[in-house]
């Protein structure tokens, strides 16, 4: 839950910073910290303290609460997380050329068995209502399905993806010509 908190206000920072269009050198100079340590704050590669957290909401020019307010610390429901490609997050994990990073989500899940699946689901192709004891990511890597859930109908295009608690009833089905392919990673919690 913490790694899933700091994700939060890192992606808040640099949301924030981009919504202002400030650099992160602006933001740095404001804050009184260096370029550096605003990069790997808004990458969640470190920390940061309190004070230097509440330089850099006030270098934002972000009122405290309005801040904090909309960070989801206490999660009691299981929400269905989509993602589409156009909002991959790029990122720097060493500095390297020719190789591109997209976080795409991060979801900390402790003692948990990983299982990971490619799935195609041919036209015309139809299921009942499944439930499966993991949290589960489905990456499209062609085609355009749609997931229905008992409340909401999500349809999905190459390259978007979805987190969701897989206990929640659901289904999905091709609505294209083509075959759809999915990477699917399955998270079951180990209890011990």
């Amino acid at each position: 839950m913490e790694h899933e908190i700091l994700v939060q206000i890192s992606n808040k920072i640099k949301s924030k910073r981009k919504e202002r269009s400030l650099t992160l050198q602006d933001v740095a100079e404001r804050a009184g910290v260096t370029k550096g340590l605003i990069s790997q704050i808004e990458n969640s590669r470190t920390v940061p303290s309190l004070l230097v957290l509440i330089q850099i909401i006030k270098a934002l020019e972000i009122d405290l609460d309005d801040f904090f307010k909309e960070l989801s610390l206490h999660s009691t429901e299981a929400p269905v997380l989509v993602q589409r490609k156009s909002d991959y997050e790029r990122f720097e994990k060493e500095p390297a050329s020719g190789y591109e990073y997209f976080r795409i989500f991060t979801k900390k899940v402790k003692q948990s068995t990983v299982e990971i699946v490619l799935l195609e689901i041919q036209r015309g192709s139809t299921c009942d209502f499944a439930q499966t004891e993991a949290f589960e990511f489905n990456y499209l890597i062609s085609g355009s399905a749609r997931y229905i859930f008992r409340d909401q109908v999500i349809n999905l295009q190459f390259g978007d993806s979805i987190l969701f608690d897989g206990r929640l009833e659901h289904n999905s089905m091709n609505e294209g010509n083509d075959p759809v392919q999915m990477l699917v990673v399955y998270f079951f919690e180990d209890k011990n």
